[in-house]
């Protein structure tokens, strides 16, 4: 707010809406932006909206409920729904922030050189999926690319420039994993009831067990 008005609030488009989706999402709205989120998952829908962002869906989504809160493959048609769907949205928004992978592949293109182009002049697109090929044509990790003025931030290290604090959520992290690996006499004991427990293990008496895994066999 300033003496001659106010100033219209920044609109962010988030691709992805994973941890690291939902804490931008907080994190923008925290300082004024208008938040807008895509995600193939219409599981987090209710998450997405509790934090006060516009959901954007689209119809025709795989079922992702198997693949332990990660994104799966979509089909033809779908992508193609998707693409415009993102390039309505895309072409309006001062930030994108990209988080979209699929464990073990390369990360999705969710956006074109197409859509690049319809971006305005100095806008911004962090793409939190670099490690893995991003989820832009011209994303380099570890770079910054200026393409015809938007600048695409290819960062997958952003905890490293935080590193007190992202040794401390990892071995937060660990303790909680290794507490559900453990009874209370320090035995393992593994639960294959548990979500987590069935989801990271890979071998169990000598057999495959990890489905992820099998269906790549």
């Amino acid at each position: 707010m300033t003496a001659a008005g106010s100033v219209p609030p920044a609109k962010v488009l988030i691709l992805g809406a994973g941890v690291a989706g939902l804490q931008a999402i907080a994190t923008a709205k925290r300082l004024g932006a208008v938040v807008e989120v895509f995600d193939t998952r219409p599981a987090v829908k209710e998450e997405v909206m509790s934090l006060g962002a516009k959901f954007i869906e689209v119809e025709g989504v795989a079922d992702a409920s198997e693949a332990g809160g990660y994104a799966v493959d979509q089909s033809d048609e779908y992508k193609l729904k998707q693409q415009q769907k993102i390039a309505d949205h895309i072409a309006k928004a001062d930030i994108v922030i990209t988080t979209a992978q699929i464990p073990g592949k390369k990360a999705p293109l969710l956006i074109t050189e197409d859509m690049l182009k319809a971006m305005r002049n100095g806008s911004v697109i962090v793409d939190i999926a670099a490690a893995t090929g991003g989820n832009t044509p011209f994303t380099k990790n570890g770079e910054t690319v200026d393409y015809h003025g938007v600048g695409i931030i290819g960062d997958s290290g952003l905890a490293s420039s935080m590193p007190s604090d992202a040794s401390r959520l990892y071995g937060r992290n660990i303790l909680s994993f290794l507490n559900l690996l453990i009874d209370g006499e320090g035995k393992l004991s593994l639960n294959f009831n548990d979500d987590i427990v069935k989801g990271t293990c890979v071998v169990y008496n000598g057999q495959i067990i990890n489905e992820r895994l099998n269906n790549l066999i």
